[in-house]
């Protein structure tokens, strides 16, 4: 039997840091709970508001957030507030599968629109590592806002 699991990041702006991942995957932030969003309403801004009326005070409100897959498919990504940095190299990261199918040039400049995008974003690149049939069709390493490592692949 299989199981569900979420994915954890430690950070210091768990709003922020989850705001870049809802836009890196095309993720959402769900409603609090008992709370029916409108179309186009601020899921932040619900938390916000729900986080307060329970009496949570202000300076705790960013110690937790989350986004999901709106098809249901993928893992929960569950972000927490920490007092401490980054240290260290990441022990496990997350590849973003952007280029499926692609090969070559053609993939590489897939990979490189996508790049461009999430340093829009905030995320900073790495390093871009070529392909090297047949054990690499090439990548790119990116960290996101806080640092912490991710690729394109």
């Amino acid at each position: 039997m299989s199981r569900q699991f979420q994915v954890t990041f430690d950070a210091h702006d768990p709003a922020a840091l989850s705001s870049f991942w809802r836009a890196a995957l095309g993720y959402v932030h769900p409603a609090p709970p008992g709370v029916d969003l409108a179309d186009g309403a601020d899921p932040l801004a619900a938390w916000d508001d729900f986080l307060a009326r329970i009496g949570v005070p202000p300076e705790e409100r960013n110690s937790r957030s989350a986004i999901e897959d709106p098809e249901g498919h993928g893992p929960r990504l569950f972000f927490q507030q920490v007092p401490e940095d980054k240290v260290a190299k990441n022990r496990v990261h997350l590849d973003l599968r952007v280029a499926p199918g692609l090969h070559g040039d053609e993939r590489m400049a897939a990979l490189e629109a996508e790049c461009d995008r999430l340093v829009a974003l905030g995320a900073t690149r790495v390093r871009r590592f070529e392909p090297e049939p047949p054990f690499s069709a090439g990548f790119i390493v990116l960290t996101d806002p806080e640092g912490n490592e991710f690729c394109l692949d």
